[in-house]
């Protein structure tokens, strides 16, 4: 077995939505994440990636995949088993959770310190829970 892989790096992760639209309108409009693609692959079905800020930072998309099936759609919200499943840092969390807040976003707790930082726990509008975490410096 050789070293490290240095050079390889996790590009994105899916996450099954009820619908395209509206999670973009959730992600995109909501949390002001970066519209990064949406290609048309035929049959109904689509290529959505959203990433949050600019949206340039590798590692950091989603593929927005809409459910097909009854397997799928069950999935929907409970990805990770109820668990918090997205992690959003910020280096200003006062004034981003206020921006999530006045845009609708629903917390599911005041904000807390822990020793990795301030947290605070929201779900979209699909079910998953991401925490909104300010790192200790």
């Amino acid at each position: 077995m050789s070293g490290p892989a240095e050079d390889i790096a996790l590009m994105m992760t899916t996450l099954v939505v009820p619908d395209y639209d509206a999670a973009i309108a959730f992600y995109v409009g909501t949390l002001g994440f970066a519209f990064v693609e949406d290609t048309d692959l035929g049959g109904g079905k689509r290529w959505v990636v959203v990433a949050p800020g600019a949206g340039g930072t590798p590692g950091a998309r989603l593929l927005l995949a809409r459910a097909h099936g009854e397997r799928q759609r069950a999935a929907i919200g409970n990805q990770a088993g109820g668990r918090v499943s997205f992690f959003l840092h910020t280096q200003a969390f006062d004034e981003t959770h206020a921006r999530f807040t006045a845009a609708g976003v629903t917390f599911e707790e005041e904000p807390r310190h822990e020793p990795y930082g301030t947290v605070a726990v929201f779900s979209d509008p699909f079910g998953n829970r991401w925490d909104l975490i300010q790192p200790k410096a």
